[in-house]
C-alpha cells in the first residue's frame, strides 16, 4: 500500500487540499440543524420575525459556502485520484521496462493488462472514495454525534446500538467479500487471456473453423466471473437493509421518547427537530463508511497485485563500474550451465565450454528443447548463467553495462515482431539515427529491398501493429535489416530465416559474408543448407554440445549431424522429425 501511495508525488497537494474542503464543507453541513432549531425555537415559537429573517440569511450563506468547498473538494479528489492512477500505469510501465526475460516470465500478458486497466481503476475510484467519502463520514459521523450529546444525552445511547449492530454486519460481510474479490481479479486475467489468445490467433480459430469451441471457452470464462461477481455483489445487498434496520430504529426510538421529553419539558421542538436532522447525518455518514469499507475491500486485491509488478526487481543488473565498450566478437562460453529456474535441477544448458573466433561464422544445429536458443539469449544477457561465465570481447558479460553489450551484440530473435508505423520507423528501431540510405543498404544486404520496392509507398509503407500486413518471410527480413542497421560486432539469427526460400537465404548469406567480414555471426537454423558454408557448425544435443567442426568433419565423424543430412538431403523431412 505505501508503495501505491507513493506514487501520487505531485498530486499529493491535491489530496490534503481536497481533504482540507471537505472538512469545511463538514462543518458547513453540521451547523445547519444547529441554526435551524434557533430559527424555530426564537423565531417561529416566538413569532420574532427579525430572528427568522438573520439566522435564515446565515442559513443560505453557509450554504452557498458549503457548495463550494464541496466542488473544490470534488475537483481536487478527480485531479488526485487520476493522477494517482497515472503515476502508477506509468510506474508499472516502466518496471516491466527493466525486467530480464526471467523475471517476464513470472507474469502473463493478459495479467499485466489486467494489472493496468482494471486493477488502476479499481484503486483510483477506492483513492477518491477515501480522500472524500472516508475525511466526510467519519467527521460527520463524530460532529453529529457530538451535537446530539449536547441536546441530549440519554437519547444519543440509542446510536451506540445501531453503531455496533452495523459494525457487526459491515465486519462480517467485508472480510468475506475480501477473498471473493481476490478470485474475480485472477477471473479477470483468464478472461483477457482468453481474448487476447483468440484475437491473436484468428487466422488460425478460422483456418481449423473452430470459432464454437473459442466461444465455448470464453462464455465459460465469463460465467465463472459472473458468478463469482453475483456472489459478492449478493453479500454486499445486505449492507442496505442493515442499514435501513438501524435507521428506522433510531427514528422509532427518538421519536418516541424525544415526544415524551417534549410533553415533560426536558426538550424543545427546535431540538428535536435538529436531533432528527443529526440522526440522519450520522446514519448517512455511516452508510458512506460502508461503503467506502467495501470499496476498499475491492481495491485491496487490486493493490496487492499492482504491489508485485512494483516490487519485483529485474534480475539483471549492471555492476558499478561497468564495461562501457565491447573491443571485439569473439565470444567463449566457460564451462557454463544455465536454467531457466534457478535451483530447479533442471538444466537447459549443461557444461558448454565453447570458443569462437571474433568474426567467425558459426552455424547451430540440434533437435527441439536441445537448447540453441538458450545458448544466444546467454550472450546478449538476456539470462545470467547459473554457473560459469560467458565473455564477449574477453570480458565477462556481467561486466559490461547492459545497453552498450545489446547494441554490440544484435540479435534477431525466434519470434519475430514489428510495430506500428512506417518501415523506416520499424528500421530506425536498430539504429535511431540512420538515414534512408543507410537503411536502404541494410534492407539489400537483408534481400528486403525486393519487395519493398513493390509496394507502391516504398519506405513509407505502413506496417500494421505485429506486422498483419507483410508474410512471415518479409517480416523476418525486416527483422534481419533491423539487426544490421547497428552494425554491431555480434550478429545472431535464432532460426531467422525459416519462412524465406532457400535462394534468398543463400543471398543474404552471401550478403553477410560480403557486408559486415569482421562481424561475428551465429546462425541457428534447422536447414543443412542454411549453416553448410559457416566456418563452423556446433551440435547441440540435451542441452550439450555433441560435436563442433566443418560441415565436412562432421559429415564423417557426427551420427546426429549425419541423421539430420541424410534426412533432408533424401526428402525425409526436417531434423525434427526421426531419420
Amino acid at each position: 500500500m505505501r508503495k501505491v501511495l507513493r506514487q501520487l508525488k505531485q498530486y499529493k497537494r491535491d489530496a490534503f487540499l481536497c481533504i482540507g474542503f471537505t472538512a469545511l464543507e463538514v462543518i458547513m453541513e453540521i451547523l445547519m440543524p444547529f441554526i435551524t432549531s434557533i430559527i424555530i425555537d426564537r423565531g417561529l415559537e416566538a413569532a420574532n420575525l427579525p430572528v427568522v429573517y438573520r439566522y435564515g440569511a446565515v442559513m443560505v450563506v453557509m450554504a452557498f459556502f458549503g457548495l463550494l468547498f464541496g466542488a473544490l473538494a470534488g475537483k481536487r479528489a478527480a485531479s488526485a485520484s487520476s493522477g494517482l492512477a497515472a503515476n502508477l500505469r506509468e510506474a508499472i510501465y516502466a518496471n516491466i521496462q527493466t525486467f530480464s526475460f526471467s523475471n517476464i516470465d513470472k507474469f502473463s500478458v493478459p495479467g499485466l493488462v489486467t494489472r493496468m486497466t482494471t486493477d488502476i481503476t479499481n484503486v483510483q475510484n477506492a483513492f477518491m472514495m477515501i480522500i472524500r467519502v472516508a475525511v466526510r463520514a467519519p467527521m460527520n459521523l463524530v460532529f453529529s454525534f457530538a451535537m446530539c450529546l449536547m441536546i441530549s444525552p440519554r437519547l444519543s445511547s440509542m446510536f451506540l446500538i445501531a453503531v455496533a449492530f452495523l459494525v457487526v454486519v459491515i465486519g462480517t460481510i467485508m472480510v468475506v467479500t475480501l477473498r471473493i474479490f481476490s478470485q474475480v481479479c485472477r477471473r479477470y486475467d483468464d478472461l483477457n487471456a482468453s481474448v487476447q489468445e483468440n484475437v491473436s490467433a484468428i487466422r488460425v480459430v478460422k483456418a481449423f473453423v473452430r470459432e464454437d469451441y473459442e466461444n465455448v471457452k470464453f462464455s465459460k470464462a465469463s460465467k465463472m466471473l459472473r458468478d463469482l461477481s453475483v456472489k459478492a455483489e449478493g453479500l454486499l445487498a445486505f449492507n442496505n437493509p442493515a442499514m435501513m434496520v438501524a435507521v428506522y430504529f433510531c427514528i422509532i426510538s427518538v421519536s418516541w421518547f424525544g415526544a415524551q421529553f417534549i410533553v415533560a419539558g426536558d426538550m424543545s421542538t427546535g431540538d428535536l427537530t435538529s436531533l432528527f436532522s443529526y440522526i440522519m447525518s450520522l446514519l448517512m455518514s455511516l452508510m458512506m463508511l460502508s461503503m467506502v469499507i467495501v470499496m476498499i475491500s475491492m481495491s485491496l486485491a487490486s493493490v496487492r497485485r499492482i504491489g508485485q509488478v512494483l516490487d519485483e526487481e529485474a534480475d539483471l543488473r549492471d555492476p558499478e563500474n561497468p564495461v562501457m565498450e565491447v573491443p571485439d566478437g569473439r565470444i567463449d562460453f566457460d564451462h557454463v550451465s544455465f536454467s531457466y529456474k534457478h535451483g530447479s535441477g533442471k538444466n537447459a544448458l549443461s557444461d558448454i565450454d565453447l570458443h569462437i573466433q571474433s568474426g567467425e561464422t558459426i552455424g547451430v544445429i540440434g533437435g527441439t528443447g536441445s537448447g540453441k536458443s538458450s545458448l544466444v539469449n546467454l550472450i546478449c544477457r538476456l539470462y545470467d548463467v547459473d554457473s560459469g561465465a560467458v565473455r564477449v570481447g574477453g570480458v565477462d558479460v556481467r561486466q559490461y553495462d547492459t545497453e552498450v553489450l545489446r547494441n554490440q551484440v544484435s540479435v534477431v530473435l525466434q519470434k519475430n515482431t514489428l510495430f506500428s508505423g512506417t518501415i523506416l520507423d520499424n528500421l530506425r528501431w536498430g539504429n535511431p539515427d540512420a538515414t534512408e540510405e543507410e537503411c536502404v543498404e541494410a534492407c539489400q544486404a537483408a534481400c528486403a529491398d525486393e519487395f519493398i520496392d513493390r509496394m507502391p509507398d516504398g519506405y513509407q509503407t505502413r506496417i500494421e501493429r505485429g506486422g498483419a500486413n507483410v508474410s512471415g518471410g518479409q517480416k523476418q527480413r525486416l527483422c534481419i535489416a533491423r539487426a544490421l542497421l547497428k552494425k554491431p560486432k555480434v550478429l545472431i539469427l535464432d532460426d531467422s530465416t525459416s519462412a524465406v526460400d532457400t535462394a534468398t537465404d543463400a543471398k543474404i548469406r552471401a550478403a553477410f559474408a560480403r557486408e559486415i567480414p569482421g562481424t561475428t555471426k551465429i546462425i541457428i537454423a534447422q536447414r543443412i543448407s542454411s549453416v553448410q558454408s559457416a566456418d563452423r557448425i556446433l551440435v547441440l544435443d540435451d542441452g550439450r554440445i555433441d560435436a563442433f567442426d566443418t560441415h565436412e568433419n562432421l559429415l564423417n565423424t557426427n551420427a546426429i549431424y549425419q541423421d539430420i543430412y541424410n534426412s533432408q538431403m533424401e526428402g525425409g523431412g526436417d531434423f525434427d522429425q526421426p531419420a
